[in-house]
């Protein structure tokens, strides 16, 4: 949180089940509460944005895959420039013998990022693929 920001206290009223559930996270690696209430309000502002908006929000689509595929790596880059967003960088890992680790970070509509997630995890050879969705948040 920066430092110049008005902070503003106020009280919720919980069941006392799901304040145990709420403290459950505190246990696992949370400052507070309100940092874990802050974060929670923070990933439903993300959510509404990729789901409602028409501004530019982040993807960052990480990929594990088999490298013996033949025309995977091709199919991949073919994806990423028939669509009309942006590519900021590809991060490229060699996990093992057979497994490549393949990051993709994406801005653009959030529609488009979700097509490109479904076209790429798509693929023949794709072991695994997991989007994590980003927008810019105000506070």
């Amino acid at each position: 949180m920066d430092v110049k920001e008005k902070v503003v206290r106020f009280s919720i009223s919980l069941p006392e089940e799901l304040l145990e559930t709420l403290d459950k996270y505190i246990e696992k690696g949370y400052a507070s509460r309100s940092e874990l209430i802050r974060d929670l309000i923070r990933e439903k502002i993300v959510s509404e944005k990729w789901e409602a908006s028409e501004e530019e929000v982040i993807g960052v689509l990480s990929i594990i895959y088999n490298h013996h595929t033949s025309d995977l790596s091709e199919k991949m880059i073919q994806i990423q420039h028939n669509n009309l967003i942006n590519i900021l960088c590809n991060l490229h890992i060699h996990v093992n013998k057979e497994d490549c680790l393949e990051v993709i970070v994406m801005k653009g509509l959030a529609k488009e990022i979700e097509r490109i997630n479904i076209e790429i995890s798509g693929i023949r050879g794709i072991k695994f693929s997991d989007l994590t969705r980003i927008a810019s948040i105000t506070t």
